[in-house]
C-alpha cells in the first residue's frame, strides 16, 4: 500500500491520509473514537499505538487520523505513513473485513428508535449521500445517522469532523437548513 498524499483538514487536529487502494468496503465507513473499539482490526491497533494518536476513520482510500493538540504531528505523521506502507492487507480493504459486524455496518434502518419513520429516514439519507457526505469526506469526515424521533434527526460526526468546531454550529446548521428546504422544514438535527 502507498500514501499517496497527505493532507490538513479544517480540523486543526486531524489529517487525511489517501492511499492507493480501499480501506473500506464503497460506501462505508469506519470510525474508532477508542483504541478499544479497533480490537479485532490490526491495522488500527497499530495505528492507536503511536504516541498522540486519538481517533480514526476509515473510508473508501483514505483514514483520517486525530491527533491530541499535544502530538508532534511531524512524528505521528511519519509513523502512519510507515505503518501503511507496510501493511500487507488481506483478500478484503482491510477496514470492511474487520468492520462486518461493526455498529454502523449493514442497514441503518435497523438501527432505528422505535417510532422512526422508515420513508423519511431514507429520504434523509439520500439527500445525505449525495448532497453532505461527499463534501464531509474532501475534509476528511463523515456523519453517521444515528435515529430520528419524530421531527429530530440525531447524527453523530465522524473522523475530522468529530472533534472539529465548524462542525458542531456551522455544518450541522447547514445540514438541517438543506433538509428543511429539500424535504420537511419541520425538521430538526441534533447530536447524538
Amino acid at each position: 500500500m502507498k500514501v499517496t498524499s497527505i493532507q490538513p483538514t479544517p480540523n486543526p487536529n486531524a489529517f487525511k491520509f489517501l492511499v492507493d487502494r480501499s480501506l473500506a468496503r464503497p460506501g462505508a465507513s469506519v470510525a474508532y473514537s477508542r483504541p478499544e473499539q479497533a480490537h479485532h482490526d490490526v491495522l488500527a491497533q497499530g495505528m492507536f499505538a503511536i504516541p498522540g494518536v486519538e481517533t480514526l476513520f476509515f473510508c473508501d482510500n483514505f483514514v483520517t487520523v486525530g491527533m491530541t493538540a499535544a502530538a508532534d504531528w511531524r512524528a505521528v505523521a511519519e509513523r502512519v505513513t510507515r505503518l501503511l506502507e507496510s501493511h500487507v492487507p488481506d483478500d478484503a480493504p482491510a477496514a470492511a473485513a474487520a468492520h462486518a459486524t461493526a455498529p454502523d455496518a449493514g442497514d441503518p434502518l435497523a438501527r432505528l428508535p422505535q417510532g422512526s419513520d422508515p420513508a423519511l429516514l431514507s429520504r434523509i439519507n439520500a439527500l445525505l449521500d449525495d448532497r453532505v457526505r461527499p463534501a464531509l469526506a474532501n475534509d476528511g469526515g463523515g456523519l453517521q445517522v444515528m435515529g430520528l424521533e419524530g421531527k429530530t434527526l440525531f447524527i453523530r460526526y465522524q473522523g475530522a469532523c468529530g472533534h472539529c468546531p465548524s462542525s458542531t454550529t456551522g455544518t450541522l446548521m447547514a445540514i438541517q437548513n438543506l433538509l428543511q428546504a429539500e424535504i420537511d422544514e419541520e425538521l430538526v438535527v441534533a447530536m447524538s
